[in-house]
């Protein structure tokens, strides 16, 4: 009997402290260590070629084209500073969001081979991180890691409030078929869920939902630095049937997902906050794969593109934007006011 309480009771100390430590290693906290430990191991140069002020207009210049870019790319590091800004860049993903980015960025080698040299230059290096202000646990600083088909930026405010948009991941090929990773398609769920709900609507809801034969080239909003409100189009998630608003919650958790547990939860909590019926669904293009198709799913507070036309339908757009938070304009607009209340109060 007494063995058995000591054994409880070291359950609980183990319990108790794993809680402890969930709870005090927040993602802000994380990614503040991370980019501590990854500026740390640059070179002044580098440190100078990584890092811009807070309020830099940089810090909105984003894009996911194969382009000239501001920071510092893995190919000027030498090993150990990879593995540093690795483990910065899985500080603010989810071990499948870590996973998919970096078979985005080996599939550059891919490209490279199919095109043989030809158009844009493709690097699996050429992936670029990005720090704006002094990371810190009270003031307000940013991140981003940028390249071909990947953006990822983050704002954070007062040590523990973060935001994470835009949100972009992209992959071409969608799915490779030839060679010895023949068959990997590293957004297979963002396609398959959006056709998956599509497939489950009858005649009346697609004649709803469906706003085109024919798809976009590419995501509507492009790289817009941001994004207002329009009115919704498509198909209610209220005109929806059980079945079909679990598809559709499914597929904006593979979206949220892709960030560390607390960001992904904080995502979803303000997605049903602001009302899951007032969600909308539309799709532009044809149903069946290897046909151009094109998704869109609105909320009140976000936006979800998603585009496979480019490249006979096997090349893949899709971003996650906030309103009021890409960029983390509501967390800095609420730290700043409480700034200078501060200021004034002294």
């Amino acid at each position: 009997m007494r063995q058995t309480m000591l054994r409880l009771t070291a359950l609980l100390v183990c319990a108790m402290a794993l809680t402890g430590a969930y709870y005090h290693t927040r993602s802000s906290t994380v990614m503040a260590g991370a980019a501590h430990n990854f500026l740390a191991s640059l070179s002044e140069q580098q440190r100078a070629q990584a890092t811009f002020p807070m309020d830099s207009e940089e810090r909105s210049n984003w894009h996911y084209i194969p382009r000239v870019r501001k920071g510092l790319p893995l190919r000027e590091m030498d090993s150990a500073q990879q593995k540093l800004a690795h483990a910065f860049l899985a500080a603010g993903l989810s071990q499948r969001g870590y996973m998919k980015a970096e078979d985005i960025m080996s599939l550059e080698a891919i490209l490279k081979a199919l095109e043989g040299g030809k158009g844009p230059q493709r690097d699996p290096d050429g992936y670029f991180f990005t720090v704006f202000g002094e990371p810190s646990e009270s003031a307000a600083w940013g991140w981003r890691v940028e390249g071909h088909h990947l953006s990822l930026n983050f704002t954070i405010a007062k040590g523990k409030m973060v935001a994470s948009s835009p949100t972009f991941f992209g992959d071409n090929p969608a799915e490779i078929k030839d060679g010895p990773r023949r068959g990997l398609r590293v957004l297979a769920r963002e396609e398959d869920l959006g056709r998956e709900l599509l497939t489950s609507l009858d005649a009346k809801q697609k004649s709803v939902a469906v706003l085109d034969a024919t798809a976009p080239k590419d995501i509507l909003t492009a790289a817009a630095r941001k994004v207002d409100p329009e009115n919704p189009k498509g198909l209610a998630a209220s005109k929806m049937n059980k079945k079909q608003n679990e598809i559709l919650m499914s597929l904006l958790e593979e979206y949220a997902n892709n960030m560390p547990e607390d960001l992904a939860s904080a995502r979803m909590e303000a997605v049903h906050k602001a009302g899951t019926d007032k969600i909308y669904f539309s799709w532009e293009g044809g149903p069946d794969r290897g046909q151009g198709h094109y998704y869109r799913v609105q909320g009140p507070t976000f936006l979800i593109e998603y585009d496979n036309t480019q490249n006979n339908a096997n090349h893949i757009h899709s971003v996650w934007r906030d309103y009021n938070g890409d960029f983390g304009r509501d967390l800095l607009a609420e730290h700043y006011q409480q700034y200078h209340q501060t200021r004034n109060a002294d």
